[in-house]
């Protein structure tokens, strides 16, 4: 199969004439490209903003115990690499993470501004009635899957990750998540209409 994998990590500086002072704005990016095919039943395109980096969580991440944590926007742009190829996945009643529920994939990474933005598929087919159930579900969120976090002080009230692999992310009612300006949103509609299907 072609696939094209794009390793470059594009930095873009982008200054705001209306704020004379305001320090430049800074985006990194990086992204996995699949062969475009056209009508593909198994991919539904989706985005959303998976963290805040530099902010303190609304509560406390499952793993946490108990505190609000700080994602560093060095620690966010240094994994990034890490979420690349790696699954969303969602619990019954969009409240959590089930890693066993994997329905898609992340594709692409950025670092813009405060947030930390991902796109990727959803497996349509495979999991068909996921459209119907995200769009009456209300609105939606996301939360991060992290291993090997490093904290900068365990004692602290808030803790600061330094350093950490993201293994995955969970989509989940944006209310549940530790952070309530993340986002999830799918980008276009599958066609509905039937064909046959072979696995061999």
């Amino acid at each position: 199969m072609a696939e094209r994998t794009t390793r470059a990590v594009r930095e873009h500086r982008r200054s705001t004439s209306a704020t004379r002072n305001a320090a430049p704005m800074e985006l990194r990016a990086m992204a996995v490209e699949f062969p475009v095919v056209h009508g593909h039943p198994n991919r539904l395109p989706f985005e959303g903003v998976l963290t805040l980096v530099d902010v303190a969580s609304d509560k406390a991440p499952n793993g946490a115990r108990g505190h609000r944590v700080v994602l560093t926007r060095a620690a966010a742009e240094a994994a990034l690499p890490s979420l690349l190829g790696m699954a969303v996945d969602y619990k019954a009643g969009w409240d959590g993470h089930d890693a066993r529920q994997k329905c898609g994939i992340i594709t692409a990474a950025e670092v813009d501004g405060n947030r930390l933005r991902v796109a990727g598929y959803l497996f349509a087919r495979d999991f068909p009635e996921m459209e119907d159930k995200i769009h009456t579900a209300g609105p939606m969120g996301m939360s991060y899957e992290l291993a090997d976090a490093h904290v900068a002080d365990m004692r602290a009230s808030v803790w600061t990750l330094t350093r950490a692999t993201f293994t995955g992310a969970a989509i989940l009612l944006k209310d549940k998540a530790a952070y309530r300006s993340t986002s999830f949103r799918l980008k276009r509609s599958v066609s509905r209409a039937r064909h046959a299907s072979v696995a061999v």
